[in-house]
């Protein structure tokens, strides 16, 4: 729902290690860079938190694998890094906050969540 915060839904959704090839899938693509790489792959730290605080809300469409399979997909729906390229961006230089939200926005049709560290 547009301008709603999706996020620590009830009930509290159990969340299952993944061992399969949604785990190939999910350590190629959604790299958990935090930690290290054994913790990450035994634990699934950021995976857990992610359907814990938004996969939670839609428990009663989908259950944990559709829900990481529709993320994996949506991810695939907009190649950001293409999008930054053909705007002139790219890794190792510097640009503006507005470069880099125009960039993305042109590929979401949406103003980004974009936060600067």
């Amino acid at each position: 729902k547009e301008g709603t915060m999706l996020q620590q839904c009830k009930p509290k959704p159990d969340y299952v290690n993944f061992k399969d090839k949604m785990f190939n899938d999910l350590d190629k693509n959604w790299i958990q860079l935090k930690y290290d790489k054994d913790y990450g792959r035994n634990k699934q730290p950021l995976w857990v938190y992610q359907y814990l605080k938004h996969g939670s809300c839609c428990q009663n469409m989908y259950n944990q694998n559709t829900y990481f399979s529709l993320a994996l997909r949506l991810k695939d729906r907009f190649d950001l890094l293409r999008t930054l390229e053909m705007h002139k961006i790219f890794p190792g230089s510097s640009y503006t906050f507005q470069e880099i939200f125009d960039a993305v926005k042109t590929a979401t049709q949406m103003d980004p969540d974009l936060k600067c560290t």
